[in-house]
């Protein structure tokens, strides 16, 4: 229920009934607006809200067809008008594509607006000018569908575009002429009264003095109290409607500062009714139009930028209609916040401010500078846009403009999809040095961004880098470091090995480069080097003398270049570590010993891990060396300042101590256990890595074999000698010390190993079983088994079942079968291990069979049959 006070100064003539009347009639009519809301419009399908504008056209239409006024005019209109609905049933049927928020919104607005219409026809006496409003507003609500719609429908593009021309084009001749003076203008009875309140939302205004004269308009917008202010407002606007209110006198009175000092300084009041007022001003009176061109009503009107929905609608309006002024468009790019702003509401959820935002901001872009503001902001289709058609200098600005701006992943993928990168190229193929130096600068920073360097692929630059990095040109020397960048970006896709010859130019140009551009090269090289699909090139590479080439690199003073080398050279050894000779070993063996440098030190035992353990010669390298404690203290100080992955460094120990476990040289062993190697094996079992767990497995193993004769020489030689409880072994059944019999038992080695089996990664089951079932030797094998129950390992072995491995399924049945042999295990974990067995027999490799059978039998429970 609407309560509405209206104190009235005098009734003087039947003039001001009217206006009341109309005031009334008004706010009646958004009464049952706000009535029709109460159903809860967002609730309303898309299909009826378009269902119910067609209804509200069709009208409209009738109500234009039977006005008794201007009937030619409203004849007209209603030609147009009667066109629509057909057009918003192809809307309607097609609502699976055309529901989105962008096309509701802009949909409602224009079912506001054909209310506001059939509101104005049924109230006014009407006039040329008040016929053209109601078509130019109904034009411009079409044309937000319009621009909602712009990339949806095509079809429906093109026949609300020719509504929406047909309609903001429509002008009459004029029929009758206005009144000449203000004070006439503001009393008469005419129907602009009522236009006033239907447009501004007053409704919210509790108390209305009607009758007020002229003078009092002034005095109340700079004295008055809110609700003086707001009724002068309204008065005002009334004025500029008439269009008959006199420069002077909006100068005398200082209208326009004391607008924008109220718009600035009170938020009481309705700011959008303020720049509404402040855009009539724009359209009629061009002194008032340049009193706004100024920086202060500039920042003023950039504020309300960041208001509420209405009042930031109005700012983007008011700010596009004084754009038509240069002095405008050059100031308004440097109101701090501005343009950030500006692409804020472009963003945004309004559609008729997101439209007028975007007019504003390609307004703005003729001033470079601002394109560049933009850009920051995020916003970059006008930077592209010259970068693809401005000038040679244009060009280049935007280039510089680009690579020197702090870009995130999301900017770098809003510019390669908004199409920057290949006019960059372009502009890196002219013959200007200044536009290859930008551009080049410029595409480095985009191809930062996966997406981007692809694109750069595609655009056929690779080749062009290279050709730059062979120029001995004076003049483009300055252009190498940064394509030598590119270069190095580029290679971390996958796609630049199509190209096998790019990494064979780039070693060729290592010795001829500056330390910068050799950093650079590397750089590329070890990411060729590291995808997995570079088995081929890098073959080529280590044919063509790649390893030797590298060496020299290894006494570089520069620790970029040093650790890049080191890194390629890992790499290349892995697949030809026969190129590794003596000499190159003993480079590398100085670099662990004395470097300082983490990333140095791993890559380089990352080098010899690759050497292959039969090469006897180099392992007496690496003992003389004293390597083994070298490699346990790197181990137990771990990665504190490196970027290399600890998995990393594991893997490479790892690989490296399966050559002083060799189980056919005891003495080596025995050095090795003695360094403390076993306890870094067992440590090493609890790796992130499977490999670093696979490969100490198999050390342990190999220590293990020899376990059983070095515990017999052990007790043989002391018989004299009582043996200690905790000397005794419980598997070997003698004396076991971690460093002279290397048991497996004393080293606490079975927990991490049964707790492997356990898991669900099954790499390393082979090499862990490898290990246990050097305690199920004939010898020992019942202290083995029953060892190996109550340490748990029966579950885990039937686990390891379900490998995919068939050396690790073939080990787990001849330990189960060693542990079966005892009756009690049997009877314990029998019926289990058959059910598993039966489905292995099934489901598993036909080679498997013979095993299978064999443990069934012993279990007693199944006769296998073929």
């Amino acid at each position: 229920m609407f309560i509405i006070r209206c104190t009235i100064q005098s009734w003087k003539s039947s003039m001001q009934t009217t206006i009341l009347l109309f005031f009334l009639l008004d706010l009646c009519l958004k009464l049952n607006l706000e009535m029709r809301k109460g159903k809860n419009m967002e609730n309303r399908s898309f299909s009826e809200v378009v269902s119910e504008i067609i209804a509200s056209i069709d009208e409209l239409v009738s109500l234009s067809r039977n006005s008794e006024s201007e009937k030619e005019m409203f004849i007209e209109l209603a030609l147009v008008l009667e066109r629509i609905p057909p057009v918003f049933c192809d809307l309607r049927d097609d609502y699976k594509v055309m529901d989105t928020p962008l096309i509701r919104k802009a949909v409602e607005s224009l079912e506001k607006e054909i209310v506001r219409a059939k509101c104005l026809i049924k109230v006014r006496n009407e006039k040329r000018r008040h016929v053209e409003a109601i078509a130019h507003d109904l034009g411009r609500s079409l044309g937000l569908v319009l621009f909602a719609t712009v990339e949806v429908s095509t079809q429906f593009k093109m026949k609300i575009g020719e509504l929406h021309k047909e309609l903001m084009n429509m002008k009459f001749n004029e029929s009758c002429s206005p009144t000449s003076t203000l004070t006439s203008t503001w009393t008469s009875t005419s129907s602009r009264t009522t236009e006033f309140v239907c447009d501004l939302r007053v409704e919210e205004i509790e108390e209305e003095r009607i009758s007020i004269n002229v003078c009092d308009i002034a005095l109340h917008l700079k004295y008055g109290n809110d609700d003086e202010f707001k009724l002068a407002v309204v008065g005002l606007k009334e004025l500029m409607q008439s269009k008959n209110v006199d420069d002077g006198w909006l100068n005398e009175e200082g209208i326009v500062s004391i607008l924008l000092k109220r718009l600035g300084s009170n938020k009481s009041v309705d700011q959008s009714i303020i720049i509404q007022v402040l855009r009539y001003l724009v359209w009629n009176s061009p002194a008032s139009k340049e009193m706004m061109a100024d920086m202060g009503p500039l920042s003023t009107l950039v504020k309300s930028l960041a208001g509420e929905e209405e009042e930031r609608r109005e700012a983007v309006g008011l700010l596009l209609d004084l754009c038509d002024l240069v002095n405008v468009r050059r100031r308004l790019g440097r109101v701090q916040g501005c343009i950030v702003m500006l692409v804020a509401i472009l963003k945004g959820d309004d559609p008729i401010a997101s439209y007028d935002a975007r007019k504003l901001l390609d307004v703005l872009s003729g001033n470079t500078q601002n394109v560049l503001y933009m850009a920051e902001a995020d916003y970059f289709r006008p930077m592209v846009q010259l970068l693809k058609e401005g000038s040679d200098m244009n060009k280049i600005l935007m280039a510089t403009g680009l690579s020197r701006m702090v870009q995130t992943e999301q900017s770098r993928a809003s510019l390669g999809e908004e199409g920057a990168i290949e006019p960059v190229v372009q502009m890196f193929r002219t013959e200007k040095l200044e536009a290859k130096l930008s551009a080049l600068n410029a595409l480095h920073s985009l191809s930062g961004l996966k997406e981007n360097v692809q694109r750069l692929i595609n655009s056929g630059i690779v080749n062009s880098l290279l050709q730059l990095l062979f120029s001995v040109t004076s003049v483009l020397m300055t252009l190498r470091e940064p394509a030598a960048a590119i270069l190095a970006r580029i290679a971390e896709s996958e796609l630049i090995l199509v190209n096998h010859d790019m990494a064979l130019q780039m070693l060729s140009l290592l010795n001829l480069s500056s330390p910068v551009i050799q950093n650079y090269l590397l750089q590329a090289l070890n990411s060729i080097a590291a995808h997995p699909s570079g088995l081929e090139v890098r073959k080529k590479m280590v044919d063509s003398g790649a390893i030797q080439l590298l060496c020299p690199f290894l006494m570089e003073n520069n620790t970029k270049i040093k650790n890049g080398a080191l890194k390629l050279l890992y790499s290349l050894s892995k697949d030809a570590p026969e190129e590794l000779e003596e000499s190159h070993i003993s480079v590398i063996l100085s670099i662990i010993s004395s470097t300082n440098c983490e990333s140095e030190r791993v890559f380089a035992v990352g080098i010899l891990s690759n050497v292959p353990a039969t090469q006897k010669k180099i392992t007496d390298m690496l003992r003389k060396a004293n390597l083994v404690p070298i490699l346990i203290s790197i181990m137990n100080t771990g990665l504190a300042n490196s970027d290399i992955s600890t998995s990393f460094l594991s893997e490479s120990v790892a690989a490296l101590l399966v050559r002083f476990t060799n189980p056919f040289d005891r003495k080596l062993q025995l050095h090795s256990a003695e360094q403390g190697v076993i306890p870094l094996l067992v440590k090493l079992l609890s790796s992130a890595s499977t490999i670093a767990q696979k490969n100490a497995a198999t050390s342990l193993a190999q220590l293990s074999q020899n376990s059983l004769s070095l515990s017999k020489a052990k007790s043989s030689r002391w018989l004299c000698v009582p043996p200690s409880k905790d000397s005794l072994c419980e598997v070997h059944g003698r004396q076991c010390f971690t460093k002279s019999t290397f048991c497996l038992v004393k080293a606490n080695a079975i927990p991490p190993m049964i707790q492997i089996l356990e898991g669900g990664e099954r790499d390393v089951d082979e090499a862990v079983l490898g290990a246990l079932t050097t305690l199920l030797e004939d010898e020992i094998c019942d202290n083995g088994s029953k060892y190996l129950v109550k340490m748990s390992g029966v579950q885990g072995f039937l686990k390891a079942l379900g490998s995919c491995h068939i050396g690790a399924q073939q080990k787990a049945l001849w330990i189960l079968e060693r542990i079966f042999r005892i009756e009690e295990h049997r009877i314990k974990y029998g019926e289990t291990t058959w059910s598993v067995l039966v489905d292995l027999a099934h489901k598993g490799d036909s080679s498997l069979k013979p095993a299978i059978a064999k443990l069934l039998v012993r279990l007693e429970l199944f006769q296998f049959q073929d």
